[in-house]
């Protein structure tokens, strides 16, 4: 959660700055690209990979505003096409290999929290390819879907969307529905699941899922990031894991996951009022996969950063070993060179 805070000066700064969190670091790692600037409030990134040219991939955004709308940015920032107004879009992911009229497609689905819905757009032309959008938490009290992450199961590639929401129950706060494409172009979603602690502290926005390793964080912001198995098929809704609950000044915020192998490799999470970003082994330790240890901190130029994405693919010569992609005041977002956060990773110092 962000206090509605927008500074009148470059992103960069490191002069001290209103509101409760810290002023960017002098030793802050500086984005590579600054996006152009969003109409309202710019909230959480999702990178879609050209499958035939990395380096032609593009950024999807969310403008979190009642009349805001999901964006899309080339590489360098630039804003390449709006979709369809939406009712205030909180969180986007993106999956592949929809089958849509028996053709396997890229989907973007984000919340759209004032009308309770998931929205889903096919990629890269963000047309929407749900007829009005998908109902969540129906019959609920607290709805009002904020977080969402996409599962895809590796061994029948069903797709799968975890929610959040603004506000809700202790226990079964986050619905699993599995998406499913129909012969009219369309796409439907069945609820396969409720799981997920709350601690009633803040809300959970921050949802990310490890395909390869079957696992989903989010965070419960005040508390920490928790863990549990992605597959509703497992029938397991035990909690793995809770860490960083030691290791933030308030608001644990958007998570993601970079590979360094198909086993190993970082999760990210945004210590939002420090404009910082924590780093944590994938794999856990040796003696415990779920033990999730601080690795390092790492100062970043965002400010208040809610959402991010990563990848560890090439997408060019400003990005040889991957892009990590995080929102920030000002209505941007702001694209890094994995090389410089792996510089900062291997310095002991």
């Amino acid at each position: 959660m962000r206090n509605n805070i927008y500074l009148l000066f470059l992103p960069l700064c490191t002069l001290s700055c209103q509101g409760n969190f810290a002023p960017v670091a002098e030793n802050a790692l500086k984005p590579v690209v600054i996006t152009e600037v969003a109409s309202h409030d710019t909230d959480d990134p999702a990178i879609w990979i050209n499958p035939e040219d990395a380096t032609k991939s593009l950024v999807v955004g969310t403008d979190k505003d009642s009349d805001g709308a999901l964006y899309l940015y080339d590489l360098t920032g630039k804003v390449i096409k709006k979709s369809i107004p939406l009712k205030r879009p909180n969180n986007v992911d993106i999956a592949y290999g929809m089958m849509i009229n028996n053709q396997p497609t890229a989907i973007a689905v984000t919340t759209e929290r004032e009308n309770n819905k998931l929205r889903i757009f096919s990629m890269p032309g963000l047309v929407p390819i749900d007829g009005v959008g998908i109902e969540v938490f129906t019959d609920e009290t607290e709805r009002g879907p904020m977080g969402v992450a996409l599962y895809t199961r590796p061994s029948d590639k069903k797709i799968f969307a975890i929610v959040g929401r603004k506000s809700g129950p202790k226990e079964d706060y986050l619905w699993q529905y599995e998406l499913i494409g129909n012969p009219n172009g369309m796409v439907s979603a069945r609820l396969v699941r409720k799981f997920g602690s709350y601690s009633e502290t803040n809300e959970i926005e921050a949802i990310a899922v490890d395909n390869s390793m079957g696992f989903v964080y989010y965070s419960d912001e005040g508390v920490g990031i928790r863990k549990y198995q992605a597959d509703p098929d497992k029938r397991d809704n035990n909690q793995l894991a809770l860490f960083g609950d030691k290791d933030f000044k308030e608001d644990h915020e958007g998570i993601s996951i970079y590979h360094t192998s198909d086993s190993t490799g970082y999760i990210l999470v945004s210590n939002q009022q420090m404009n910082s970003f924590m780093v944590y082994k994938r794999e856990g330790e040796k003696d415990n996969p779920h033990a999730h240890k601080l690795v390092k901190e790492i100062p970043f130029s965002t400010l208040e950063s809610d959402g991010s994405d990563v990848s560890n693919l090439s997408l060019g010569v400003k990005f040889p070993k991957g892009m990590f992609v995080a929102m920030s005041n000002g209505k941007v977002f702001h694209f890094y060179d994995w090389r410089d956060i792996e510089s900062f990773l291997n310095n002991t110092k």
